[in-house]
């Protein structure tokens, strides 16, 4: 499980998003447990998590990952995954950081579940407000 993280950040940090959102098995799904209203608390199969990701390296430029802790559980085909990543926000180029906590179930080599808890508070203040927060990843 550590090697398929450590691929999934890979991507990230490339600003592969096509292949973060190829992880997802079809009928994969990603939550937002924290999501506030307006925002989407789920998007389901890898077509539409491919499509919901597709401008994140638009907005934020990852350049690396801080932080990372993974937590084995004792469930084989989850895992819990602590991490922060560092970069600049590409409309302002302000340097950010955030902090995410991330329940992963992979099943035959594809993420089945990603559940992401992340602050929608800490993105908006890194993004310059809840109305830029929303243009970004609302609904």
């Amino acid at each position: 499980m550590h090697d398929f993280v450590e691929h999934a950040l890979e991507l990230l940090l490339k600003h592969d998003m096509a292949g973060f959102a190829g992880l997802w098995a079809e009928d994969g799904v990603l939550e937002f447990p924290f999501a506030g209203p307006g925002y989407p608390k789920r998007v389901e199969g890898r077509e539409a998590i491919r499509e919901y990701l597709r401008d994140y390296p638009n907005l934020l430029d990852i350049r690396e990952v801080t932080a990372k802790t993974v937590h084995e559980t004792a469930d084989p085909a989850v895992v819990v995954v602590e991490f922060t990543v560092a970069g600049v926000v590409v409309a302002t180029q302000k340097p950010y950081e955030l902090s995410y906590i991330a329940v992963i179930t992979v099943e035959d080599g594809e993420i089945r579940t990603y559940r992401d808890y992340w602050s929608p508070l800490a993105a908006a203040e890194v993004l310059g407000g809840v109305e830029e927060l929303t243009e970004a990843f609302g609904g």
